[in-house]
């Protein structure tokens, strides 16, 4: 039982996420060291939570420490080079979303796994409640039926002072607006309840916000199984929630929460006609209650550095995820259907996330 050895980039708001999911592994992950640009900001930081080391330079800290992990929280542009430099310097990452700028990106993230033997998995922690993983088995297991249609609701407040920090509002250091900052959780979590899609039709619009990204998008999808969903992202909601409802032919599946989830967050409503008694207990038989915590996500990887095997967050699955997310900026962008596998090297959607069709809009 290897006590892996971690350090902390980033010590904004996220991070002390981070250091609650490495105490969640109960001594199986270590946190040695953090770093920030920001001398003061992370030298309080580790003072305040008990974190040996404080640096400013990520290269030095990667070659000082030779972690054996990675916990990535800086601003999203800089994602991609911070991966690749951990895996090549040895070590596994674990990196908030979104992950990076494009599918361009993932793929280079990917030739550096392949190169190193090592992973970098992406903070979804939504897949990894238990009470999530109760409710998947039993849809897989078709308990509920077929799912025929589905809503995912991302209603966030975003104010001014939010968009004010620098790097946030702009396509090359936030990489998109509430599609890959703010929604990307949910759509992630629909997309693991419901498997494959097939095709996308969305918009996309700032209609408030003095940024260079959107502020709302919708989706309409298809999914391998038939199933059709309708999705909002948004950063202009006064009263926020977060919904994911699923109909299928025997029973109503509703989660809403805002930012983070348990058991009591989910409801179940048989259908008419339905073997009421046999869903309800079939539903009841929930697990231990573990919320959609980092710490939830960072037990998983634990599990997976333990064994050599790929995190359920990296891999095809979180590529999956980010050509979904493309998808919609493609469609919203250029007024057409896409279609799953239709953004391949050679489109300027595979390169860029906005494919240099995005309104020209500047950052006030």
């Amino acid at each position: 039982m290897k006590t892996y050895r971690a350090i902390l980039v980033g010590t904004g708001g996220i991070g002390e996420a981070h250091v609650r999911a490495v105490q969640a592994t109960v001594g199986r992950v270590q946190l040695i060291a953090a770093c920030d640009i920001d001398a003061t900001r992370v030298r309080t930081f580790c003072d305040r939570l008990n974190i040996p080391a404080a640096h400013t330079d990520y290269a030095a800290l990667l070659q000082a420490e030779k972690p054996d992990l990675v916990l990535i929280a800086a601003p999203p542009g800089l994602h991609a080079a911070m991966s690749i430099a951990a895996m090549e310097a040895g070590a596994w990452v674990l990196c908030e979303k979104p992950l990076c700028a494009s599918l361009a990106e993932f793929d280079r993230i990917a030739a550096a796994e392949s190169r190193t033997g090592r992973r970098t998995a992406s903070v979804f922690q939504m897949r990894f409640a238990s009470s999530n993983l109760h409710v998947r088995s039993l849809l897989h297991a078709g308990r509920f039926g077929r799912p025929l249609v589905a809503v995912c609701h991302t209603l966030w407040y975003r104010d001014a002072a939010y968009y004010a920090v620098p790097w946030r509002g702009k396509w090359a250091t936030e990489l998109g607006g509430p599609t890959m900052s703010q929604g990307v959780h949910s759509m992630d979590h629909l997309l693991h309840l419901l498997g494959e899609w097939t095709e996308v039709r969305a918009v996309a619009d700032n209609l408030y916000h003095a940024i260079e990204v959107e502020d709302v998008s919708m989706a309409l999808v298809k999914f391998a199984s038939g199933a059709r969903a309708s999705i909002i992202n948004s950063t202009l909601c006064p009263r926020q929630e977060t919904y994911v409802r699923l109909d299928c032919e025997q029973a109503t599946i509703e989660l809403t929460h805002l930012y983070a989830y348990t058991q009591a967050n989910w409801k179940m409503t048989p259908a008419e006609g339905a073997d009421k008694a046999a869903l309800t207990a079939a539903w009841d038989a929930f697990p231990p209650d573990v919320g959609s915590t980092h710490g939830a996500l960072l037990n998983a990887l634990v599990e997976n550095m333990d064994a050599g095997t790929c995190p359920l967050t990296s891999g095809a699955e979180a590529r999956r995820t980010l050509e979904f997310l493309t998808a919609i900026y493609k469609s919203a962008y250029t007024g057409t259907t896409v279609t799953r596998g239709s953004i391949r090297p050679g489109d300027s959607f595979y390169d860029v996330m906005h494919g240099g069709l995005a309104p020209k809009r500047e950052k006030k």
